[in-house]
């Protein structure tokens, strides 16, 4: 029984699928190219295409495609784009599960930790309510399509994942140059929260996702220890042996550098605590943002 995956490309998919076909778990990837195996599949969801005889007896699903958050300015087209590859694809891939003959027990699909926006200094777990803000109600969007799997009784699992660790790429891949130039700083004021997971635990907390038969519904995809933007900062400064600069980039150069991105991505605080991977025994590897960032790097 094969388990399905989307994003495979992708950093954080690219990994998962490693890792379980190294546990010897038959995995096929959904690719928009022609496939070139019988571990690959074809799916073109911006066409709505995607024969449901390919997740037919499948034992899971685990979808995490969609157009990069970072990286790119937000114009109005772009931010279509940010929605339509989410919400649009998983409407198409929940579809298909429900017409395969014997439709994929297991849904786990990607979400954000932008579900809760701005949560100041409040520590949220997932029994937290939406924010508002236009990467909020996208994963609430989102998140409802992965939902209505449930109707045909398949156990939804959605992944309110924080910042991923990951030394080859992501956000702390895009940060590395400016800090091994002794050029990192806190973002605006700093006392925000970052959330963080490392790239080994985000892999492990899927696969016990998919092993563990009562962990549904959102998950929160984040170390128990948030940290501060300054003590972030600071931290990874130590853990690369260069120096930061004190003085904090104003919120106004984030802005006026990355628009509408950096209010929405990079400036509001998420102090998230993982109470569904704490109560259902998920053990993290890495707990402390150093011994994350030393063990990705």
């Amino acid at each position: 029984m094969a388990i399905i995956v989307t994003g495979a490309s992708g950093l954080l998919g690219g990994a998962l699928v490693a890792a379980l076909r190294g546990a010897g778990e038959q995995v096929v990837t959904l690719v928009r190219r022609e496939p070139r195996g019988g571990d690959e599949a074809l799916w073109r969801p911006a066409e709505g295409v995607l024969d449901p005889a390919v997740l037919d007896g499948a034992s899971a699903v685990v979808h995490l495609a969609g157009a990069p958050v970072a990286g790119r300015r937000w114009t109005a087209a772009y931010k279509q784009e940010l929605v339509r590859s989410r919400v649009d694809s998983t409407r198409l891939l929940v579809r298909a599960m429900r017409e395969a003959r014997t439709p994929p027990g297991v849904l786990v699909s990607a979400s954000g930790m932008d579900f809760y926006g701005d949560t100041g200094d409040r520590v949220v777990d997932e029994s937290a309510g939406a924010g508002r803000g236009f990467l909020a109600e996208l994963c609430v969007r989102w998140e409802a399509e992965a939902a209505a799997a449930e109707e045909f009784g398949a156990r939804v699992a959605l992944l309110r994942t924080s910042m991923a660790l990951s030394g080859r790429g992501g956000a702390l891949g895009r940060m590395l140059p400016i800090f091994k130039a002794g050029l990192g700083a806190p973002l605006g004021s700093g006392r925000q929260y970052w959330s963080w997971i490392s790239e080994p635990d985000w892999v492990g907390a899927v696969r016990h996702i998919l092993g563990t038969p009562g962990v549904a519904g959102p998950v929160n995809m984040a170390s128990p220890e948030p940290v501060t933007n300054a003590v972030f900062t600071r931290t990874l400064g130590q853990v690369l042996g260069r120096p930061t600069v004190p003085m904090p980039v104003p919120r106004l150069a984030l802005s006026l550098g990355l628009g509408e991105l950096a209010g929405a991505g990079l400036l509001p605080s998420h102090r998230l605590r993982p109470g569904t991977l704490l109560g259902t025994g998920y053990e993290f590897a890495h707990g402390d943002l150093a011994g994350a960032l030393r063990a990705v790097l």
